[in-house]
């Protein structure tokens, strides 16, 4: 299935271009009240309550990543792998997810100190959704999806009813069960994200893994994923528009959960249709040499791109600036495709090589 070759190296591309600054030197370009400034602040987060596109990046990237976990375990069990063995596997995999996604995050010289320490990464959240998700993989289906349901409801009630003095109960920044527990465990007060977005989000992986099974047992699945994922946006965005419970991406809540998967099953039947059913294939391989070392090139541009490699791509091209006489800030837009052309030619030099890592 090339439309999921597709996707994921589509995130990865976004995620590679927002590492190397090009949407704020984009957004500074903009005036303040134009339509291109409010295009360009969908490729930045939401504050608190509503969705940008961008807020989505985060639950499309579990999203695929249980997808891909349903066509490996898969693969392992048609090779007489063991359920410990597979297990094993899966638990090296996450406690590596959680290193990167721990180092990742690394801003201060005490990092490993409680109350320096960040666990709201994506990778530190995938790999708590990843044990989850491989725990309920044998299961049928339909209990898939009533265990998807049970986590959100249980969700639902620690941000409602558990209350704690000092932090109300619902879903108020800073003071909310998320909060709370950041408190406890960690001593960190008024975060904006939460430890515990892994027991919403792991929803987003687990989704994932229903969609492939779906894909592997129907041969026309957009018969059931469309639907699906009209259903799903349209749930989270009623919950918000009554106000019963409102979209908020730095807690995870229910709707949000439910609409972002909304889309991410609209987008994987777009493309699906696009790729798979229409055959238009050209140019897959910008993105699949992207995406077929995902997780290296996710490293790579967070770690040695932000703190090193972006600044070094600027000094060295600095000259340019004053030669082809650009504007200080269209220089830095021209820098930064320039950074990820070099990223993209480090993936494509690996792919060239066969060269893929893996966790």
């Amino acid at each position: 299935m090339l439309s999921l070759d597709f996707m994921r190296g589509l995130i990865m591309v976004l995620l590679a271009l927002e590492s190397t600054e090009f949407y704020v030197y984009l957004h500074e370009l903009c005036n303040r009240d134009s339509f291109s400034a409010a295009v360009m602040s969908q490729f930045f987060h939401n504050d608190w309550r509503g969705l940008h596109f961008w807020d989505l990046i985060q639950p499309a990237f579990m999203f695929m990543a249980g997808i891909a976990m349903t066509y490996s375990l898969t693969r392992q069990k048609e090779q007489g792998i063991s359920w410990n063995e597979r297990f094993l596997k899966i638990l090296k995999r996450s406690s590596l997810l959680l290193f990167w996604g721990i180092i990742k995050r690394v801003h201060t010289p005490d990092w490993l100190s409680l109350n320096a320490l960040d666990l709201t990464d994506i990778l530190t959240q995938l790999a708590f959704t990843t044990i989850i998700a491989f725990l309920l993989f044998d299961f049928k289906i339909k209990y898939q999806i009533l265990a998807a349901v049970g986590i959100l409801l249980l969700t639902e009630f620690l941000y409602r009813f558990w209350s704690i003095p000092g932090f109300v109960a619902g879903f108020t920044d800073g003071r909310n069960i998320g909060s709370y527990l950041d408190y406890l465990w960690f001593q960190q007060k008024g975060n904006h994200y939460v430890f515990i977005n892994w027991l919403p989000t792991a929803v987003h992986t687990l989704a994932g893994v229903i969609v492939g099974k779906l894909f592997m047992q129907f041969k026309q699945p957009l018969a059931w994923l469309v639907p699906a994922g009209i259903i799903l946006l349209l749930s989270g965005y009623t919950l918000d528009f009554f106000e019963v419970t409102l979209i908020i991406k730095p807690i995870a809540t229910s709707s949000f959960v439910l609409a972002s998967l909304g889309f991410c099953c609209l987008l994987v039947a777009l493309c699906f249709w696009w790729i798979d059913l229409r055959k238009h294939q050209k140019g897959l391989l910008f993105f699949q040499v992207i995406g077929m070392n995902s997780i290296f090139i996710y490293l790579f541009f967070e770690i040695v791109g932000r703190n090193w490699f972006n600044s070094y791509v600027i000094m060295l091209l600095s000259p340019m600036e004053i030669l082809l006489g650009l504007s200080h800030h269209w220089f830095l837009v021209a820098a930064a495709l320039a950074t990820f052309a070099a990223e993209w030619g480090i993936c494509y030099f690996l792919y060239r090589k066969k060269i893929f890592f893996k966790l």
